[in-house]
């Protein structure tokens, strides 16, 4: 005799993480492109931001002369 799978008085909680993982489970592929250009934004944001990295592009080496 099978055992039935989904009774009908599972909680709300139950229902809602449930739910939760099956929209997990779906968008899956999405929620992981989110987050790799959030976390590439982030990383670019932090390091464009230091100020040794925007005197690379505005000053030259050999003393306070503009690029020609």
């Amino acid at each position: 005799m099978a055992r039935r799978v989904g009774t009908g008085n599972e909680s709300w909680l139950t229902r809602a993480v449930m739910a939760v993982f099956a929209f997990v489970r779906y968008a899956e592929f999405e929620i992981l492109f989110f987050l790799f250009f959030a976390i590439a934004f982030l990383l670019f944001k932090d390091l464009t931001s230091r100020p040794e990295y925007n005197q690379i592009l505005v000053k030259k080496p050999g003393g306070a002369e503009f690029w020609p």
